[in-house]
């Protein structure tokens, strides 16, 4: 049972009577829980809807269009609360963050409904074979799955909960009834590395060809881990060595199906040194949000965005700066050099922004706050304007994570600040074209 907080104007709910208030019950006689079975008994063009108003329950039957809406609301987009995860896993990022940011950041969702209609990762611990049972009559797929390894008694070690082995079971089931799934290892140092990633890598090859990608991600380790498991970094050597494991079984996979499946994070190649892959490597970077294959497809869309104006003049010479994260500022320098010449007239600083408030192996930019870029940049040649990463923005509302707004840094650096959302975009905003289109 859900509530109904609104009832579109016009719409199908509007016209049979459904009020803001009612709670529905039932569609075509399925207990509705969430917003999945919703979507997926809705469908039906024929659909009886059975609604209780005050204590007395209403029968309506509606007849729709396939993909019609009946303008119905709900108190949360889930129409229920988020799954809070029950596991305590040795390298969960949540738990290194230092105190003082805003609330939503310490929440930890393990909610398969996220995974289907925004892509999350679930750990699998807080299904049940009902769960698995809805997933495979509804063929919600794919299923995004942290994986971590196929090691049950490992996995229980690493997660610190009991389930975490036993649920690996519902993998087999899954890929069996046809749901192909996307998977990730979050790869922790003298943990589930070596041999303990050749026996994940080697296991979930067998569920091909329903597995359709798995990234490998070194564990995130931030300034404030005190009271947590002990966990350190790999060596560049021993980074090089995690790749060439992994790709021995892309390549394998390649062979025999025609898809790798498996990819290291750009992490690895950019912590030993190692020249990145190209393009048609990553077969059309189906685990990019999980860093793989970020830095090939920002570099490519960069030079496209060159290539495709040309030699460019300026109405007027021109200095600006960028702020990256350390990661990416040697990519990052080099694009602004080839703009410079590209560019007569064109002055393009870059500057590496050490994280303080994560620590100093943080590197993404994704993480900077305001403060980092106040204190990295404070006393530099900022020049005409200065280009941020989006992604260190809060979607929808446009804060760091510390709080602070583009708006307040620019007031403090005294300086025109916009946030660029991929390469085309900086590209077009440095040589002076991104608000002017």
């Amino acid at each position: 049972m859900v509530k109904i907080i609104s009832v579109e104007k016009g719409s199908i709910g509007a016209r049979k009577g459904i009020r803001a208030g009612d709670t529905l019950i039932s569609v075509n006689g399925h207990e509705i829980r969430d917003v999945l079975d919703y979507r997926f008994y809705l469908t039906e063009r024929q659909v009886a809807l059975r609604i209780d108003r005050n204590g007395s329950e209403l029968a309506l039957n509606v007849k729709k269009g396939e993909y019609d809406d009946i303008g119905l609301e709900f108190e949360t987009p889930l129409m229920d609360k988020k799954k809070t995860c029950k596991n305590k896993c040795v390298f969960c990022f949540i738990d290194q963050m230092p105190k003082g940011m805003r609330e939503t950041l310490y929440f930890k969702d393990d909610d398969e409904r996220l995974s289907f209609l925004h892509g999350n990762y679930v750990t699998l611990t807080n299904l049940d074979d009902r769960d698995i049972d809805r997933i495979i009559e509804m063929h919600l797929s794919p299923v995004n799955i942290s994986v971590h390894t196929t090691d049950p008694e490992l996995r229980v070690k690493m997660m610190k909960n009991k389930r975490a082995g036993e649920v690996l079971s519902y993998l087999p089931r899954l890929t069996a009834a046809g749901i192909e799934v996307n998977t990730q290892i979050v790869l922790c140092r003298g943990i589930n590395d070596g041999e303990a990633l050749k026996r994940t890598l080697a296991d979930l090859s067998a569920f091909s060809p329903k597995i359709n990608s798995c990234s490998v991600v070194p564990a995130g380790l931030t300034d404030h881990r005190d009271g947590l498991p002990e966990l350190t970094h790999f060596t560049p050597d021993e980074c090089a060595s995690c790749i060439d494991l992994i790709n021995s079984f892309g390549d394998a996979m390649k062979e025999k199906t025609g898809e790798r499946v498996f990819f290291a994070s750009d992490e690895f190649y950019l912590r030993c040194g190692r020249e990145l892959p190209d393009e048609d490597f990553y077969e059309g970077y189906p685990q990019l949000e999980n860093g793989v294959g970020m830095c090939t497809l920002f570099i490519a869309d960069a030079l496209y965005a060159m290539d495709s104006d040309g030699d460019i003049a300026l109405p007027a010479p021109r200095t600006v700066s960028i702020a990256t994260g350390v990661a990416a500022y040697p990519m990052l320098r080099d694009i602004a050099l080839k703009l410079e010449k590209k560019c007569e007239g064109l002055k393009c600083r870059v500057y590496e922004v050490e994280n303080l408030t994560f620590g100093k192996n943080i590197t993404v930019s994704g993480l900077l706050t305001g403060k980092d870029i106040y204190t990295a940049l404070k006393d530099k040649e900022l020049g005409d304007e200065l280009f941020i990463p989006a992604n260190s923005l809060r979607t929808g509302v446009g804060d760091f994570l510390d709080g602070m707004f583009p708006s307040e840094l620019s007031e403090l650096l005294k300086v025109k600040i916009t946030a660029c959302d991929g390469a085309d975009e900086l590209v077009s905003a440095v040589i002076g074209k991104g608000n002017d289109e």
